[in-house]
């Protein structure tokens, strides 16, 4: 049986020792960051039984999961900025997709800069950064250049009509002012093709072959594979499908919004409608409902299948002892419940996300905590994990370190996680505790009075009802709380 003691020694004697500079003992303890877009914690380590996933089941039961994490912003691009930077999407400004954070912060430190800097080779490959919609791609982070892929990829003529579909335009920065003039792609392609005609599955052979490259030189990594589905189209190798019969997967229990909250706080359609052959309004017939959440879940086990072969390389090479992965999703998705599809709201099912960290050492297998976590966290974490000192700036690192819970230390690092979401021209600023959620609708910089949203996890779940009016006395401890954080920079223009 191992003491205490002998746990510690394998994180001991790769730790930087930072006294007058850096100086490194003998190793330095690899990261692999593996970022999933559009993944919800709704798979089967996360109790979703009906999910195909033992891949990022056993990635779980490896490290420990957290139960309580949250984005803080649910859309593509800011929630990015957010893990890669340190910074919430207040103390940015950076809300939207196609706004680059770098105009915002010209010098900020990236995360896999920072592991550069500090004598790691830095790689990127897949969906890392947000490119489209304008965005672009950063090359300081990156000891060699990134190497992307496709994030709307079809490989039937039948699903694009040959065309050039708005969203792959969108995705490419290509027409983006006529966009709306191109056709719409399918919402989803069924293919009986190998798992590498799909850009999940180039994205993992790259990176077998960036994690063989560092096994033979020796040099400390940072590798991030960002891996693009389930992300729409829902597109996948027939075998994913088969996996499901899509009679029996779970619809929403609640299908309409929340009584009593904002008519703009939610969302239906959203950028579902982008697609064919989804109609352009609500509702959606009970078939498609079925078909679009299949699609999700065959997506899903797509990729949960390139991350196992991943994992797999990492175990033959030898090379996870020495190695932290982390898992994380950029945010929840809505999959009809409020009515809503997709992401970008303010309520549990955009913002809840899962993330996993196995940190040789330091993590038990197949431990879990119910801490309130944010994305900002993984920033410093992987610092103190690597012994390396948060970056002094420029931009605000707005996470705490989540070692204290890997190490089973402490029971909570935060009372609140925190996160936003502009609609109508209003931020909504939210606060989620282990029982409630409060979101703060107003203009930034307004003296107007704001509209509040309140819901009870405990005797709610589903978000049912906004209990503001009823709760006045509940509404103002979290005001108090919300205040206690900096006031939201306004958002950039292009």
């Amino acid at each position: 049986m191992r003491t205490k003691a002998t746990m510690w020694l394998p994180l001991a004697l790769f730790c930087l020792v930072n006294v007058g500079g850096p100086a490194w003992a003998e190793k330095k303890p690899n990261v692999l960051l593996i970022l999933v877009d559009d993944l919800k914690p709704s798979f089967g380590a996360y109790g979703a039984s009906w999910v195909h996933s033992p891949n990022l089941d056993r990635l779980a039961a490896s490290g420990m999961r957290f139960d309580r994490a949250y984005c803080n912003q649910a859309v593509c691009a800011p929630s990015r900025n957010n893990l890669l930077v340190g910074s919430r999407s207040t103390s940015l400004g950076v809300y939207s997709l196609g706004y680059n954070f770098r105009r915002a912060v010209p010098d900020a430190v990236t995360l896999p800069q920072h592991f550069k800097h500090n004598g790691y080779h830095a790689a990127g490959i897949g969906k890392v950064f947000h490119v489209g919609h304008g965005n672009i791609n950063d090359e300081k982070s990156w000891s060699v250049p990134f190497q992307p892929d496709k994030v709307i990829d079809y490989v039937l003529e039948e699903s694009t009509g040959g065309q050039l579909t708005r969203e792959e335009a969108y995705f490419s920065n290509q027409k983006l002012g006529e966009n709306r003039s191109l056709p719409r792609g399918a919402a989803w392609e069924i293919a009986d093709v190998e798992d590498g005609a799909y850009a999940d599955g180039r994205i993992a052979s790259e990176g077998i072959k960036r994690l063989q490259r560092f096994k033979e030189t020796g040099e400390p990594f940072f590798l991030a594979l960002g891996f693009t589905k389930p992300h729409l189209p829902f597109c996948a190798p027939t075998k994913y499908w088969d996996l499901y019969d899509r009679e029996t997967l779970p619809l929403a229990s609640f299908t309409t919004p929340p009584e009593g909250a904002p008519a703009y706080a939610g969302k239906t359609l959203g950028e579902l409608n982008q697609y064919k052959p989804v109609p352009q309004n609500p509702p959606l017939s009970e078939s498609m409902t079925r078909t679009l959440i299949h699609g999700y879940y065959a997506a899903l086990s797509y990729m949960d299948s390139q991350v196992g072969r991943v994992l797999d390389e990492l175990d033959r090479l030898g090379l996870r002892d020495e190695t932290i992965v982390v898992l994380w999703g950029d945010h929840g998705y809505h999959l009809g419940d409020h009515g809503s599809w997709t992401k970008h709201t303010n309520y549990e099912q955009a913002n809840r996300i899962p993330i996993v960290i196995v940190a040789p050492g330091v993590t038990q297998a197949g431990s879990r905590t119910s801490a309130l976590v944010e994305t900002v966290d993984v920033y410093p974490t992987l610092c103190d994990l690597a012994g390396l000192s948060i970056p002094a700036g420029p931009q605000p690192i707005d996470g705490q370190s989540l070692v204290p819970l890997l190490k089973q230390e402490s029971e909570s690092v935060r009372d609140h996680a925190y996160h936003c979401f502009p609609k109508a021209r209003r931020l909504g600023r939210a606060i989620r505790t282990s029982r409630y959620r409060l979101v703060e609708w107003k203009r930034i910089g307004s003296d107007e009075e704001p509209d509040y949203e309140l819901y009870d996890y405990q005797e709610d779940p589903l978000e049912t009802r906004n209990l503001a009016g009823d709760r006045p006395d509940v509404v103002q401890q979290l005001v108090a709380k919300l205040s206690s954080h900096p006031p939201a920079v306004a958002p950039r223009r292009n």
